[in-house]
């Protein structure tokens, strides 16, 4: 199963994360499938991969709290439904 979630760089006492796309039986630092955006919690700044967030959830991929957060904040789930209603058949 592949989430979405936070991966620690940066040095002591000012981290910075990356968002990426990583199995979850890998460790935090472990090897990622995708760097999919970036937060920086002490400026509040955060830049996001859109379309390559929305490909892995269409894939099923699960945020973790935090990522969900960041992603609502920034109303990527808006748009990823806003895809799913647009691919549905009628």
């Amino acid at each position: 199963m592949v989430k979405l979630r936070l991966k620690r760089c940066g040095r002591k006492q000012r981290a910075v994360y990356r968002i990426v796309a990583i199995d979850v039986r890998s460790r935090r630092e472990g090897r990622d499938l995708c760097k999919v955006g970036f937060y920086d919690p002490i400026k509040n700044q955060t830049s996001l991969n859109v379309p390559a967030i929305i490909y892995f959830l269409e894939k099923g991929a699960k945020p973790t709290g935090t990522v969900h957060d960041i992603l609502k904040k920034a109303e990527v789930f808006r748009e990823f439904l806003h895809n799913q209603t647009k691919r549905t058949p009628i």
